[in-house]
């Protein structure tokens, strides 16, 4: 009886640390780093996004493509970042689906938007993807400028 009566007073001051620890489950964390560009990007997106690739990021059949896990939002982010500064106006294949309204430029934007903008849509509808920097914003934007 002593020896459970020492092992409950040398355990008890433990107790609340230990339910503590198993009923807070550890929140889930996207891209180290993002979480501030990932809510600004949010506010670029419903701005200019939404309307054409809808509030779930899945667009519209055959106008408007998708950005739920396909290889142009989650390949290439120089790629992506001239398709935000330029616009599209081609019919474009993406994933085994054709696309065919055009996107206009958005260049208007400032290169911090695109960075965020894409970094949410690279972090969001599934999507699992390192951040958009804004160095690589400035780099292609400036590459664009010299053609």
């Amino acid at each position: 009886m002593k020896k459970a009566l020492v092992i409950l007073f040398l355990i008890a001051p433990f107790c609340p640390l230990l339910i503590q620890a198993q009923s807070k489950p550890k929140p889930k964390t996207k891209v180290a780093g993002t979480s501030a560009s990932i809510a600004r990007g949010s506010k670029v997106y419903t701005q200019y996004c939404l309307s054409c690739h809808q509030a779930d990021g899945g667009g519209v059949q055959n106008m408007n493509p998708p950005l739920t896990k396909t290889t142009y939002v989650l390949g290439d982010k120089t790629r992506l970042i001239k398709v935000v500064l330029n616009g599209f106006t081609q019919a474009v294949d993406i994933d085994g689906q054709s696309y065919s309204n055009n996107m206009a430029p958005h260049d208007f934007l400032k290169d911090q938007e695109i960075a965020d903008v894409l970094t949410y849509v690279r972090n969001n509808f599934t999507n699992k993807a390192s951040a958009v920097k804004l160095a690589e914003v400035k780099a292609v934007r400036a590459g664009n400028k010299k053609k």
